[in-house]
């Protein structure tokens, strides 16, 4: 009888334990983004108001994480960032990942490479239309064609760009470079989101919209 007892109470008591886990994961991403969203909020008050963007193929770009990491709480270690946590979405599945978040790459219409390729240039935040409507930062997706990202040298940075429709979460396309690289089951049924009004949200993935990734219109 006793044994029957704590096997029901653990029945019940384990799906909340695992509930509660989760949403302790979520709390601490989001967390993270909050904190990456003030160092970027100082970065720019210190580079003309500008935020960086993509990174593609282009070796000669810093990526943001490692511009970001002087105005963090947390410090790397003998310059390297895999030891700043902040980067990392404790409930992305492969903890080799040391990029849980992908970047707003996304290029304005009409602009040259609209949608074909991520816009590497910095960003004013003057010129932005509504920051607190548009994302900066979001959950990375896991899957097979999702690059795991080692080191800030890695050549899979600019998989970790956003800025065509099928890398939004309802794509899908599973490509490597067409296919989706924003979370759609993260967090629930959707991603925890950067905007660049630096307040950070949840966002489910049917919800996330090409005109949020578009930053002038």
């Amino acid at each position: 009888m006793v044994i029957a007892i704590i096997a029901l109470l653990m029945g019940i008591l384990l799906p909340a334990l695992s509930k509660v886990r989760k949403q302790a994961k979520s709390v601490v991403c989001r967390n993270n983004l909050r904190q990456v969203g003030m160092g970027a909020n100082f970065y720019a008050h210190d580079f003309d108001l500008s935020i960086p963007r993509g990174h593609g193929s282009a070796a000669t770009i810093e990526p943001w994480f490692i511009l970001f990491m002087p105005y963090l709480d947390q410090k790397p270690i003998d310059n390297d960032y895999r030891s700043v946590k902040i980067f990392r979405c404790p409930s992305y599945p492969d903890k080799k990942q040391t990029l849980g978040y992908v970047i707003n790459g996304y290029r304005n219409p009409g602009e040259p490479k609209y949608e074909s390729s991520s816009q590497h240039k910095p960003t004013k935040l003057t010129k932005i239309r509504r920051p607190g409507e548009k994302i900066y930062l979001a959950d990375n997706e896991d899957g097979p064609w999702r690059r795991i990202i080692t080191s800030a040298i890695d050549p899979g940075l600019g998989s970790n760009d956003v800025f065509r429709p099928g890398h939004l979460p309802m794509s899908e396309d599973t490509s490597q470079s067409r296919g989706r690289r924003v979370a759609r089951q993260r967090h629930k049924s959707g991603c925890n989101v950067l905007y660049l009004d630096w307040h950070v949200g949840y966002v489910d993935a049917e919800d996330v919209t090409k005109e949020q990734w578009i930053l002038e219109k």
